[in-house]
């Protein structure tokens, strides 16, 4: 038997008035996620523990098998095992955006929140901006390094952790009372902007009407983690695929196998086949019992606020992910059981992530049920089925009880 975790990140939403009062993932046209919980079970799981932030970093711990208030400390720290760095005890990871700050006013806490991604800039133009400061900025007290799109990494030895804004809250509003009250902190953001805001780079961007990556915004402090390995833990080998550090990093820390898919970039134009074939291979071909296939496109678009690319972002997910990896392991004569949920959701209407509980979905290729449900977030509700803790949800997929860590 094969195991998969196929998640649509901030995929979960709120009713949309346009969409006649149905979310997006409702309103979705999305024939094989509905195939599948007609044969299968849907129900609602709690991810995020009760107190803790709704991020990516806890809720994907949880879906993981993970629980968060043991094993959370940060999300930068997962970021920086993806990119490679060792940090010390001492350390303290923080994710260093490259963001879009509104340019007409004259002191830098007057500006807004205009763009957490500045547009999803690309890896090569970001490195670059990244270099441009890191050459003004660093010491060795804070030590830059490169990541993919706007995510990138500040490792400050023997910092703190303390409280700091995620740019995705604040969109379109005042900076002016979430900037960090570290002064050295405060004095780098600043020295960014003036550096990033008439780079040839961003005067080129903002000719091509798209958004100027003008400042650099610190959030996510931690300290170095230290997850079990996942073999040990699940009593199955396991890969990651995904675009995005985070989830790289949980993967590297629970010795997970990390696969890197050519063209895959977290935004609505990634590679959604080239996931497929991976998880697919891995499965198949990889020695791999069980792969976690993320995708960044639903949570991006609603941070963009866009409802119409988001459902898009979904439909991709239904046609270009999931059928394709069920025909492929079924044309392959694999019996497999596997769950499509999000982390978190991410409602357009507030453009950034919340608590509320989630659907899953549960499909197991050698017990198709008869059942005349699709896989949304009222039906899924509706059915009564409900894990309150997230991260006892790996149980179920494996068909085992939860094992006392």
């Amino acid at each position: 038997m094969k195991y998969l975790v196929i998640l649509g990140d901030g995929m979960a939403d709120r009713p949309i008035e346009a969409f006649g009062e149905q979310t997006p993932l409702a309103f979705a046209d999305t024939p094989m996620m509905d195939l599948l919980a007609s044969k299968g079970e849907i129900g609602m799981v709690h991810t995020i523990p009760d107190g803790m932030s709704p991020g990516s970093d806890t809720a994907n711990l949880s879906v993981l098998g993970y629980d968060p208030r043991k094993y959370y400390s940060g999300r930068s720290p997962l970021e920086a095992l993806s990119i490679g760095v060792s940090m010390k005890d001492t350390d303290i990871a923080l994710r260093c955006n490259l963001v879009t700050l509104s340019e007409e006013e004259d002191a830098y806490e007057a500006r807004r929140m205009i763009d957490h991604s500045s547009g999803e800039i690309s890896t090569g133009d970001a490195a670059v901006l990244l270099e441009a400061v890191r050459n003004e900025v660093e010491t060795e007290e804070f030590r830059y390094y490169t990541g993919t799109s706007y995510r990138h990494l500040l490792i400050w030895e023997h910092g703190r952790r303390i409280d700091l804004v995620p740019p995705h809250d604040i969109l379109g509003q005042n900076i002016d009372g979430k900037l960090p009250a570290q002064p050295e902190l405060l004095k780098m953001m600043k020295k960014s902007y003036e550096i990033l805001s008439r780079h040839p780079i961003n005067l080129e961007r903002k000719k091509q009407g798209k958004n100027p990556a003008n400042s650099f915004w610190f959030w996510g402090a931690g300290s170095r983690p230290a997850l079990s390995s996942f073999k040990e833990k699940m009593g199955k080998t396991g890969a990651m695929i995904s675009a995005v550090d985070l989830l790289k990093g949980i993967a590297v820390g629970a010795s997970m196998k990390v696969i890197t898919v050519e063209g895959a970039d977290g935004s609505l134009d990634t590679n959604y086949e080239g996931k497929a074939q991976a998880a697919v291979d891995a499965l198949t071909k990889g020695g791999c019992d069980f792969v976690y296939v993320h995708l960044e496109a639903p949570d991006e678009m609603g941070h963009q606020g866009s409802a119409r690319r988001k459902v898009q972002a979904i439909e991709n997910l239904d046609q270009r992910i999931i059928r394709p990896i069920v025909e492929g392991l079924k044309e392959c004569g694999e019996e497999f059981r596997m769950v499509v949920l999000p982390d978190h959701p991410t409602p357009v209407s507030i453009r950034t992530h919340s608590s509320d509980n989630v659907p899953y979905l549960l499909y197991d290729s050698t017990i198709e049920q008869n059942h005349n449900w699709k896989y949304n977030e009222k039906e899924a509700g509706e059915t009564g089925n409900f894990i309150p803790k997230g991260h006892e949800l790996i149980w179920h997929l494996f068909g085992k009880n939860r094992i006392e860590e």
